[in-house]
Formats: structure tokens, C-alpha cells, sequence
């Protein structure tokens, strides 16, 4: 069996789960390719899904669904009536409808879901200042990450012919969810900008960016553009780019959600099948 995992990692979280993910497919005899689609050229490349019997797709929950420019891209892909998976990785904060939405999503683009899974990792924002979820993933969701591609294996198989049962959804409508999405701004106040910092011009920034909004040159996101992903932050090789101090909104944002540190860190990582 051939099975295809694509993934977006701004951060590496996700990528950091594909690996075990794919590792664990080909203990069991899979024949896996993994492809990256985070920087915006790589989700121009045309993707040909007839060599592979299914497809595993890997991404961040930004503000209750997967990333606006994940959205719009798979929507371009035809499914061919293929199984496949679903995988997301998240701070510790809001993963619902995500799954539901991603589902309904893949389903119109001609995929079979038959299974999907969330995954603890360290909190975007906690390149500013966040303590959400620090030092995640861990060997537990690892661990998780195993059991998944196990259980995703034999459905993909036919070994079990179940497909992904009922999920949460929202009673919120695509233009709440909009505005919710819009929420990353109000903490992320300074997009990444290199500001006097002196710089090697590497091009990763520029290159790794899923919107074409950071530009090396100038060490300056365009607003317009950037989702706050902050590839460009966790990628930089010279951690010149910078943002805002977000180390006083931390505490509001664990008030906000009635929840507390300690509370955050016993979450864990789950299957959906």
C-alpha cells in the first residue's frame, strides 16, 4: 500500500507528528512519501494522487478550523473517491468544529474520511511570551501519534471498514468563524519585522511563507497578507525576526478560558474514528 501524508507545519509541531505518523506506516509495510505544503510554492506544485491507495492530511487549528490558505487549497484537490485521514495540532485552546468543517470539506472534494485525530503541541503565541502547552509534543502524544497510524492502517486496509463517525459541530456560522479567525491579530500586534537587526538575507522567512507576506529585503510582514502563523519567527536561523511581548496576555487568555496552567497540561491528545 501506497499512502500519501500531507502536512503544514508553520512551527513543526505537525511535522514533528507526520514523522511518527509516516514512521509507523512504514513499520507496518507501508510505502510512504510525505510532502510538505507550508511555504506558498509548494502548494502550487500539482499534486497527483493515482499512485497512492490513500491520503493522510496533517495541519495546525488556527481559531477552530484548519488554516484559511489549508482550506483553500484543498479545495482544488479531486479525491478520486480515495480513503483518507485527518490530523490536527493545537495549543491547548478551541479544536471544535475543526474536524467537522476539515470532514464536510474533503468529503466534497471526493475523499472517504474514515478517521482523524488532535494533537497537543506548544502554542504558536508562545514565541511571544504564551506558556501554552510548553514542551509538546511529548512521548505521550507521540505515543497517540502511533496508536492512530495503527488504527488508521487497518481502515485504510479494509482490514476494518469503519469510516470516521459523528463529529462536534458549531452553531456558529462561516462569517462568525471568520471574525473569530481575526481574533489572532488583536494579540499578535506586531507582525514579524527584523527591525535593526542585522541579517545573512538566507531567504527562508521569504521562501517558507504560506502567503507571500514576508519580504526579506525589508524584514517586514505585509499585513494584508500575514495569518500570524510565524513560520518566519520559529524558522529564522539568526532569530532576527521579532513581535510584540505577548507575556501579559497570557494570564488574560487563561482567565478568559476558565482553566488554569496546571489543568492545560494534563490534556491529551485523541483519535477519532
Amino acid at each position: 500500500m501506497k499512502v500519501l501524508i500531507l502536512y503544514f507545519s508553520a512551527t513543526g509541531n505537525t511535522r514533528k507528528i507526520a514523522k511518527v505518523i509516516g514512521d509507523t506506516f512504514t513499520q507496518m509495510g507501508c510505502e510512504v512519501a510525505m510532502s510538505d505544503i507550508t511555504a506558498n510554492a509548494d502548494r502550487q506544485k500539482k499534486i497527483d494522487l493515482k499512485p497512492y491507495h490513500a491520503v493522510v492530511f496533517g495541519a495546525p487549528i488556527h481559531s477552530w478550523r484548519a488554516p484559511r490558505v489549508v482550506r483553500e487549497w484543498m479545495r482544488t484537490l479531486d479525491g478520486q473517491g480515495k480513503k483518507c485521514s485527518m490530523f490536527f495540532t493545537y495549543g491547548g485552546f478551541g479544536v471544535h468544529p475543526t474536524h467537522y468543517s476539515t470532514r464536510l470539506l474533503l468529503e466534497n472534494q471526493n475523499f472517504i474520511v474514515v478517521s482523524s485525530a488532535d494533537f497537543l503541541g506548544c502554542h504558536t503565541f508562545n514565541l511571544g511570551g504564551w506558556k501554552a502547552m510548553e514542551g509538546r509534543p511529548d512521548k505521550s502524544d507521540f505515543n497517540v501519534a502511533k496508536k492512530y497510524a495503527k488504527t488508521t492502517y487497518k481502515r485504510f486496509t479494509g482490514e476494518d471498514n469503519g469510516i470516521l463517525g459523528a463529529l462536534e459541530k458549531t452553531n456558529h456560522t462561516e462569517e462568525q468563524l471568520d471574525s473569530i479567525e481575526s481574533f489572532r491579530f488583536n494579540v499578535l500586534t506586531q507582525l514579524p519585522t527584523r527591525g535593526e537587526n542585522e541579517c545573512s538575507m538566507c531567504l527562508v522567512c521569504e521562501e517558507l511563507c504560506p502567503t507571500g507576506a514576508m519580504d526579506a529585503e525589508s524584514g517586514k510582514a505585509d499585513k494584508g497578507k500575514c495569518i500570524a502563523c510565524l513560520a518566519c519567527v520559529a524558522n529564522c536561523p539568526e532569530n532576527v525576526l521579532k513581535i510584540n511581548d505577548m507575556s501579559k496576555s497570557w494570564s488574560f487568555k487563561v482567565e478568559m478560558e476558565k482553566t488554569t496552567e496546571a489543568s492545560m497540561r494534563g490534556q491529551k491528545s485523541r483519535i477519532y474514528l
